[in-house]
């Protein structure tokens, strides 16, 4: 009778848990403003915002590259793609603004990933610690009259990644000037000492009279090293112009790069066999309320049961250094004992 009880309880979280394990934070997108006009109707502002908010989806998950390909979708096909969406009055009533939160549906998304084999980003560590340095003919400019450094993180609306600009010290500004006679062979890791271990970049922005502004970036993205040159046409830009749109470009750039560096491909899933031994608060409820959470896990399916343990089959996307990192931000410890893989709820 326990076992059938258990049995039970088994087939009841995972005929719950299904396809649709969460609505992960990558499927959302938050704070779609929209103005509220009398000659627009409720669906006019709706369908407006699924728009908008399938963009930002893309800009968030994609490739440049792969954006294009999904840009002729209409209205009707993207709705399609929505789980649901919410809708709450802006509480400042003079803006008569409307703000609207949307969902795709995970299954779908991915459908049309496949169909179209586009393999998209899911970044966990979206933060990227990075030094903008200008080279003029005989001085370089770290911190003080260096726009970049003082205006990287103005006049921005919507940032995928987080650029984080280290306070201006002594430190730095010694082993620049060691290095100033060639500063590709700086070493990021002894540049950025706290922070040896994140996202790190150095981009050096040439200052010569010339109608071409050349960029160097030197970066380290989980880990790999990257190197690449940018070069900008200055066509009669007005200075603090041209530097906006060198900023933007640089940003967008390192964007691309630390996606890459994320890549997901819909077409070629892993699976994954675990044992998870029945215990006091090491139970399959447990187990399956957090691993809801995890949005690179697909679906998971029982192999065997019994009064002591069930076996799983895991089935992801991406690899597996990273689910294991997932699964210890929910607290479940993943171990290789043997060749068996056991699964811990913390």
């Amino acid at each position: 009778m326990k076992l059938l009880k258990k049995i039970i309880l088994i087939l009841i979280v995972f005929l719950e848990t299904g396809n649709l394990l969460s609505n992960d934070n990558l499927f959302n997108v938050n704070n779609i403003l929209l103005e509220k006009k009398e000659n627009k109707s409720n669906k006019q502002l709706a369908d407006q915002a699924i728009k908008e908010a399938f963009n930002q989806f893309l800009n968030k998950v994609l490739m440049k590259e792969d954006i294009v390909k999904l840009s002729n979708m209409n209205i009707t096909e993207i709705k399609e793609l929505v789980l649901y969406y919410n809708v709450s009055e802006n509480l400042d009533l003079e803006a008569n603004q409307i703000n609207f939160s949307v969902t795709f549906d995970k299954n779908k998304v991915h459908n049309l990933f496949y169909d179209n084999e586009i393999s998209y980003s899911d970044i966990t560590d979206k933060e990227i610690f990075i030094l903008p340095i200008i080279l003029d003919v005989n001085e370089i400019f770290i911190f003080s009259n260096n726009y970049f450094y003082e205006n990287w993180n103005k006049d921005e609306n919507y940032q995928l990644i987080e650029f984080i600009l280290p306070l201006e010290n002594i430190e730095i500004i010694q082993k620049i000037n060691k290095f100033r006679g060639n500063l590709f062979n700086l070493r990021l890791k002894n540049l950025f000492k706290e922070y040896s271990n994140k996202n790190l970049a150095l981009v050096l922005i040439e200052n010569k009279a010339s109608n071409t502004q050349k960029i160097y970036l030197k970066a380290i993205i989980q880990d790999k090293a990257i190197s690449k040159n940018l070069t900008f046409k200055k066509n009669n830009f007005k200075t603090e112009n041209l530097n906006k749109k060198i900023k933007f470009e640089i940003k967008e750039e390192l964007t691309n790069l630390i996606k890459s560096r994320n890549l997901i491909d819909i077409r070629t899933p892993s699976f994954l066999n675990v044992k998870l031994n029945l215990e006091k608060g090491n139970n399959l409820s447990a187990l399956d309320s957090k691993i809801k959470n995890i949005d690179l896990i697909d679906n998971i399916f029982i192999q065997e049961f019994t009064n002591d343990y069930v076996k799983i089959r895991i089935k992801y996307l991406g690899k597996l250094e990273k689910i294991i990192n997932e699964l210890k931000k929910e607290n479940i410890r993943l171990e290789l004992i043997g060749d068996q893989w056991f699964i811990k709820v913390l």
